[in-house]
């Protein structure tokens, strides 16, 4: 805990040299929101052709900061590849980048980041993860955050931001399943939601 205490130091140094935002934070998430949108129902989109024009706006918890937090990575020595189960019932070849480390509501947890193992560029982190409220609020097999991948070992991790794999919209995808080690304990109400029944 003394290296992740140095590390929130750091974090907070760097937060602060960064200066003001070019523009608050809600509004800041509201765009990125809008912009997954009109990504929606756009020609890329997972959702079939047929329901893409009238796809409704995507359900979210409402913004909030409690659950953007820092992180400090420590990356993994060598090799650490694993078989990561998919929606599909095949078996996705992924490699472990590292742990991230961080404190969220008074606990301390922790996520694998990984990466395609075929990926030699590293740029991205991919951070599958499940928490209780996939039991009601949020599909059942969990969700996504992606990093873009730091110089110095800290991130910015913010589960405002967190969003549902496409197979919920279209089970022709392959989504990789979030694996025991990214199951967390404390509920994640922030970012994707399903729609409140």
């Amino acid at each position: 805990m003394r290296v992740f205490s140095k590390f929130l130091l750091a974090w907070s140094v760097a937060v602060a040299a960064c200066g003001m935002p070019e523009r608050p934070y809600q509004e800041e998430i509201d765009a990125w929101r809008a912009e997954k949108d009109v990504f929606m129902r756009s020609d890329q989109s997972p959702v079939p052709p047929d329901r893409r024009r009238t796809f409704p706006s995507l359900p979210y918890y409402p913004v909030d900061e409690q659950f953007r937090v820092p992180a400090a990575l420590t990356v993994v020595r060598g090799e650490d590849t694993m078989e990561m189960s998919t929606s599909t019932g095949t078996r996705r070849l992924m490699r472990r980048i590292g742990t991230l480390e961080f404190t969220l509501q008074g606990q301390t947890a922790s996520l694998t980041a990984f990466a395609e193992a075929s990926d030699t560029t590293l740029l991205r982190l991919f951070v599958p993860f499940a928490d209780p409220t996939n039991r009601s609020d949020t599909y059942r097999a969990g969700r996504y955050l992606d990093l873009d991948r730091t110089a110095t070992g800290l991130y910015d991790l913010d589960f405002n931001r967190a969003y549902h794999p496409f197979c919920l919209f279209n089970t022709s995808f392959e989504c990789p399943i979030p694996p025991r080690e990214n199951h967390l304990r404390i509920p994640i109400r922030a970012g994707e939601r399903l729609a409140p029944s």
